[in-house]
């Protein structure tokens, strides 16, 4: 019995969902961890190059290089392990390290990229994060811990505190870069959690950084946007004010409309791809925080009381932004139909004017054709009556009737008969163009 064959890439879309495994940690370690991008058409730049950097980096420790196509690395890298992953418009890269330093976030994990490998990127760096990750007995110690460490490690108004994973773990951070570029987090894990579960703690951090980076990038260009929305608006404000109450100048009117409306189906088409990403990556960072399972800690701010406070704002300025490009858009077309009813209802007054007059000619046609058809009927009947006379003259001097009474008898006659003719043909031509 001949197998089925597979569907078309049934295997590679079955491991698409296995293609980025978390890491597997285990307290103390630290993290280094960079996202590149490119500044313009970041989704449809050359891959390829993205893998040549890795391969780059690769050779200068020594370490294997990927899978040809692949879209994900991990390996081991010097003293540390290497996580290296590629997204639609960003690639990312990890180191990981046993241990921790006395001096917390010195940065000495993050000097296994070289310099000059990091200036040949093709991109420039959307976020550097440093991550500490530190092994406490239980959650009384985690909060010791906190009350001393956190207050020096970031800043207080800034820091966001919580207990994540059914008291797994105690994260930390305060969003900010540091003298150094890097933003810091730090994990605290308590004795008995689980390599993969603190792998995710580390992970999904990243990930909120990554993606709240990824949508704040969007937030330059709401402001642009706004802004040129209200010029717009103003303008088409103008021009409907104008159309209610002048029915001039409806070609100007038409021109100012359609100048408007290609301006904002510009401003619409060059922003609708970043519209669009902002929001899938706010929803990202929003579910990101939310497997979390955050609880409160020593009545600081969570990660998603620091989000609703600081970041929910940005991305508040960019929904409304979108939402008032498309209310204009709307508008515009509503006063672009509404300009275009004015110009065929008055082209149907001109219509009916222009079928008024042609009524008129057609009228005076009529008539005209009438007189022509009276003076016709008399011109051939006088001469049908001088034919029928010169016929009948010899006729009526046989029976002695003269030549009067001739033309008495004949010319009525005829002229009856050359009406009659007349009205006939008329008819018939009537029917054949009805």
């Amino acid at each position: 019995m001949k197998p089925l064959s597979d569907y078309p890439e049934r295997y590679a879309l079955s491991n698409e969902l296995h293609a980025r495994p978390f890491p597997e940690l285990s307290a103390p370690c630290r993290a280094v961890y960079i996202a590149i991008k490119r500044e313009k058409n970041a989704a449809e730049r050359d891959r390829a190059e993205d893998v040549e950097h890795l391969v780059q980096l690769l050779d200068r420790y020594g370490a294997p290089h990927p899978a040809p196509g692949a879209n994900h690395y991990s390996g081991k890298l010097g003293r540390g392990t290497l996580k290296w992953e590629q997204h639609t418009e960003f690639v990312t890269y990890t180191i990981f390290a046993d241990g921790v330093a006395d001096a917390a976030f010195d940065g000495s994990v993050h000097a296994m990229f070289p310099d000059d490998w990091l200036a040949a990127a093709p991109g420039k760096v959307l976020t550097s994060c440093l991550v500490r990750v530190e092994e406490v007995a239980d959650m009384r110690a985690a909060e010791a811990r906190v009350a001393e460490a956190f207050s020096k490690w970031f800043v207080p108004e800034s820091l966001a505190v919580a207990q994540v994973i059914d008291g797994a773990a105690v994260i930390g951070g305060d969003f900010r870069i540091d003298e150094n570029g890097h933003v810091r987090f730090a994990v605290l894990s308590c004795a008995g959690t689980g390599r993969r579960r603190l792998g995710r703690i580390v992970q999904r951090l990243l990930e909120i950084e990554t993606y709240k980076s990824m949508s704040m990038i969007t937030l330059p260009l709401a402001r642009t946007v706004s802004g040129r929305v209200v010029v717009l608006d103003r303008e088409l404000a103008e021009i409907v004010g104008h159309m209610a109450v002048s029915k001039d100048d409806d070609q100007a009117t038409l021109d100012r409309l359609l100048k408007i409306s290609a301006e904002v189906e510009l401003l619409s088409s060059s922003s609708a791809f970043r519209f669009g990403a902002a929001g899938a990556y706010e929803a990202i960072v929003n579910q990101r925080i939310e497997i979390l399972r955050e609880e409160r800690i020593q009545s600081r701010q969570t990660f998603a009381e620091f989000m609703t406070r600081r970041y929910d704002p940005a991305m508040r300025t960019c929904r409304s932004a979108l939402a008032r490009l498309r209310e204009l858009s709307q508008r515009c077309e509503r006063a672009s139909n509404l300009l275009r009813t004015r110009v065929d209802v008055a082209s149907s007054v001109q219509n009916v004017e222009v079928l008024a007059r042609m009524d008129e000619r057609a009228a005076l046609q009529l008539r005209l054709q009438e007189t022509v058809e009276g003076l016709s009927v008399v011109a051939i009947s006088y001469y049908a009556v001088n034919l029928a006379a010169n016929i009948l003259r010899p006729v009526g001097a046989t029976y002695g009737i003269s030549e009067g009474w001739v033309y008495a008898v004949l010319t009525p006659l005829v002229v009856l008969g050359v009406w009659w003719m007349v009205r006939r043909i008329r008819k018939r031509i009537a029917r054949r163009d009805g």
